[in-house]
């Protein structure tokens, strides 16, 4: 092999050899193999209330398929894009609709009673419920679905809400699928989400 067709070679193995140890080595600082079924940690147990005061806790997963926010009613732009996609596939999906849990979970509990959640849920799909509970509560089900939620203070002394705005899609037996993608058309939205039930 002449030397001008042998110097490409070599540089093409070097980098390929040095790109297999660099995604070696982010693979064992991200956890290793553990990291790769972390998904299927994704969810748990959790007791809250909807906004008809009744108790939903992760039994209510089983044997639908369920789409999760989390947010606050408070929140200016975020929450309500969301639920406002979410009722558009849930509209989308005609009469399937009730074959699926839609949860609007509450990541504050301080001001997002079942009362104040009822209300804000109005002007959303009737299909769409909205959880909320004690502080504790909520901690409970924000730790077991990975949620960052932060309470932040405003100069007028009220409080703001950071959190995760992802949609969490759970098969029918409770277990996390994979994020779920809202920004789209939403029947292409209902079509993906139909292929659980």
């Amino acid at each position: 092999m002449s030397e001008r067709l042998s110097r490409p070679l070599i540089i093409i193995a070097a980098f390929a050899v040095s790109l297999a140890i660099g995604l070696a080595a982010t693979f064992w600082l991200l956890g290793g193999p553990r990291a790769v079924t972390a998904a299927s940690a994704i969810g748990g147990p959790f007791q809250l209330v909807d906004q008809a005061g009744q108790p939903i806790s992760e039994k209510n997963l089983q044997g639908k398929p369920t789409i999760i926010f989390f947010g606050f009613t408070h929140c200016p732009d975020v929450c309500p894009t969301a639920l406002f996609e979410m009722s558009e596939i849930l509209k989308a999906m005609g009469g399937d609709a009730s074959r699926v849990n839609a949860f609007f979970v509450s990541v504050d509990p301080e001001r997002d009673t079942p009362a104040i959640m009822k209300d804000y849920l109005g002007s959303f799909d009737p299909n769409l419920k909205g959880l909320s509970g004690s502080a504790e509560a909520v901690a409970e089900i924000v730790s077991g679905y990975r949620v960052y939620a932060k309470k932040v203070p405003l100069k007028d002394g009220g409080y703001t809400m950071d959190h995760t705005a992802l949609i969490y899609l759970m098969d029918k037996t409770g277990r996390f699928v994979a994020p779920f993608n809202i920004k789209r058309r939403p029947e292409e939205a209902a079509a993906d989400l139909k292929k659980y039930l």
